[in-house]
């Protein structure tokens, strides 16, 4: 028997489904697909090539619950709702799903299928846009509290240096008044570089230098600096998926954040471990309110020991680490990169496995200005 084949996915006929965040899926009366939108090819995990054509049963084997529901719906010639629906998707986790089902003109009937799960992603988003703003505030004002202080350390230092060489100029103690050199040098050093840092963490809100960048690119630079630091027991592996598009981005602070998070996977393992670089492509996509067409996701993995559990509700807060030693910046300042890119940074941890997963939306450059200087601020693409 022939079987009907779905229409391409830029027919008229479901052309106002494409930007749906709600997961449509269309069948025919014997359960065969006929089309599935973008939102649904990312909830079902499947592509709308691979299906199309063939029986539901074949992409989705098991779920009896669900076939039943639509069993319902070709007996009945009546819609017919799930509240709480399981569906098992093969090679990933379950999901929890709200499905309504409806019959269609001409013999086919209409799924359509909410994630129970996106109101939560919603409010943790949320969530973390919020303690995003919150640690960006707590690192400024720690930083001017410290940047103070050292400009007196370092002048006082430096006085002090030339009262020694005035004070011991007229006497015999070259040797010592060396010695008393080198201390107050220490402390001049050392107070230019915790003057550094705090530049660095005072001035997040530069100019942004944006640019058309490639993703992998930048992953390899980050790959070269944490194997350059960790030369002998660290593997760090690649699943790039290369027909990625560009990123309109400022790429040093990409570079930071994402070296940051490798880095921190490094240091989780003491050095010794496996580290995963992955790439793939996203479709529809909601990032702090805001729908992308698509997205680039990055996961970093590692197989150490994992985020301990009393740290991973406050991972990304400033000075937390659960590393000897650690300042506790590196994760907050990934994330503050991250989200000046509109994007998010979430994680999954436990021992042998931590996935930090990295999602930033692929926007169009903007139109250049009337001077022929490009707008360095970055714009969404659709709105709330």
């Amino acid at each position: 028997m022939n079987r009907p084949h779905a229409p391409h996915v830029s027919s008229n006929a479901y052309a106002g489904l494409e930007l749906l965040a709600t997961a449509i899926l269309v069948l025919d009366r014997e359960l065969i697909v006929m089309y599935a939108n973008p939102a649904c090819e990312n909830l079902f995990a499947f592509s709308l090539n691979s299906v199309a054509g063939h029986p539901l049963q074949k992409a989705l084997p098991g779920n009896a619950a669900l076939y039943a529901m639509l069993q319902q719906v070709r007996k009945n010639n009546a819609g017919f709702n799930e509240n709480e629906l399981t569906l098992d998707l093969p090679g990933h986790a379950s999901r929890q799903v709200s499905c309504v089902a409806s019959p269609m003109e001409g013999e086919k009937m209409v799924l359509e299928c909410h994630p129970l799960d996106q109101q939560l992603k919603i409010a943790r988003e949320e969530k973390i846009l919020e303690h995003q703003q919150l640690n960006r505030e707590l690192i400024r004002n720690l930083a001017h509290e410290i940047k103070n202080p050292l400009g007196g350390i370092r002048g006082s230092a430096q006085l002090l240096e030339r009262e020694l060489t005035d004070l011991l100029s007229h006497t015999n103690g070259h040797d010592l008044r060396t010695d008393l050199r080198e201390y107050t040098q220490v402390i001049v050093k050392e107070a230019d570089r915790l003057q550094a840092l705090m530049d660095r963490l005072l001035t997040p809100h530069r100019r942004p230098k944006m640019g058309q960048v490639n993703i992998h690119e930048v992953l390899e630079r980050v790959r070269a600096l944490v194997l350059a630091e960790f030369p002998d027991n660290i593997a760090v592996k690649r699943d790039y998926d290369t027909s990625l598009p560009e990123l309109y981005a400022d790429l040093e602070p990409l570079i930071q954040a994402l070296l940051n998070v490798t880095r921190n996977a490094a240091q989780a393992m003491h050095g010794s471990g496996e580290i995963q670089l992955v790439t793939r492509i996203a479709r529809q996509v909601t990032l702090a309110k805001n729908r992308y067409r698509h997205a680039i996701i990055i996961h970093i993995i590692d197989n150490g020991p994992g985020v301990p559990d009393n740290l991973q509700d406050k991972v990304f807060y400033p000075l937390v680490s659960g590393r000897e030693g650690g300042t506790g910046l590196g994760l907050s300042l990934a994330q503050n990169f991250i989200n000046q890119h509109h994007g998010i940074i979430e994680f999954e941890s436990q021992p042998k496995r931590t996935c930090f997963s990295i999602l930033l939306p692929v926007i169009d450059a903007p139109a250049r200005a009337v001077n022929g200087a490009p707008n360095p601020v970055i714009q969404p693409m659709s709105t709330k």
